[in-house]
């Protein structure tokens, strides 16, 4: 029984060592390309002006800002019911304030991408290369601009890649038109021709037209937007309120009270998300990530 036991890890020993020998073939876009989740969050921070943060540190946050108020509010009220779902709204305000910067800041730069497209299209037709054109936008872009193109230009100092400069820059910046815009220079940069002075003033007048429209549109759908927002803070501001007397609130510390909570939460998110679907502007999506 010993010699047995011997021979058979004597041999798994062997087919261990000539198994190292293969390297294991791995699919590269699975393995690098992280889950939809992930990349949204972090497509957002960077957008809304957070690239140091990552998207686990947010989600802690989230967390850590769920434990605290249900703390808090189970100290003060006494009743979970209430704790959790006060707890859930403190959870959710991480993430709807890098939505909002997020959102606030696109809506910035989609006022200055023409901008700085009219800069390269200058600078192409003054004779510069295409590098050099993209580079100095870190000096004569617009402001919120330059930091991310001074980077390129150290880049492409550095390495004189241009094709990786872009990808890098694309990746500092996270925003659908700059999406369109380097792959407009990608492709002009590889095949060339006379065309480029052209698709840049097309691309500009585009952007334009879409800024303005869209402008148009948030100013009168804004006030759609504010009547959900008041519509679902209002029943939880009179819950808070009425929080501060225990005799008001004994009846959710009961099964059914707590089922009506719990209820009245459900039908408030989704009545909110109906609300804000429905008067929802579509938002560009990054396609040419």
């Amino acid at each position: 029984m010993t010699g047995l036991f011997v021979g058979l890890l004597f041999g798994t020993g062997l087919f261990c060592v000539w198994w190292s020998f293969w390297a294991r073939e791995e699919d590269p876009d699975r393995v690098k390309e992280p889950p939809a989740l992930i990349r949204r969050l972090r497509d957002e921070l960077i957008q809304a002006g957070y690239p140091t943060i990552t998207p686990k540190a947010l989600l802690v946050g989230c967390a850590g800002a769920f434990t605290l108020v249900f703390l808090f509010v189970y100290a003060v009220v006494g009743v979970p019911a209430i704790a959790v779902c006060f707890a859930l709204m403190a959870a959710w305000g991480p993430y709807a304030v890098v939505r909002m910067r997020a959102r606030q800041r696109r809506n910035r730069l989609r006022d200055l991408w023409p901008d700085a497209v009219d800069n390269i299209t200058s600078a192409v037709r003054a004779g510069m290369s295409l590098p050099e054109a993209v580079s100095q936008l870190g000096h004569r872009g617009p402001e919120e601009l330059r930091p991310a193109f001074q980077a390129f230009a150290q880049d492409y100092r550095i390495s004189g890649r241009f094709h990786d400069c872009l990808d890098r820059l694309k990746a500092r910046l996270s925003d659908p038109v700059a999406d369109r815009l380097i792959e407009s220079l990608r492709i002009a940069r590889e095949v060339g021709g006379s065309d480029l002075g052209r698709l840049l003033r097309t691309l500009s007048v585009f952007l334009r037209e879409d800024s303005r429209t869209r402008s148009e549109l948030e100013t009168r759908q804004s006030w759609t937007v504010n009547a959900a927002r008041l519509a679902v803070a209002a029943p939880w501001i009179v819950l808070a309120m009425l929080s501060t007397r225990p005799e008001s609130v004994r009846a959710y510390s009961t099964a059914t009270g707590a089922m009506v909570l719990f209820a009245g939460a459900l039908v408030t998110g989704i009545a909110y998300w109906l609300m804000i679907r429905i008067g929802r502007l579509p938002e560009d999506e990054r396609v040419l990530r």
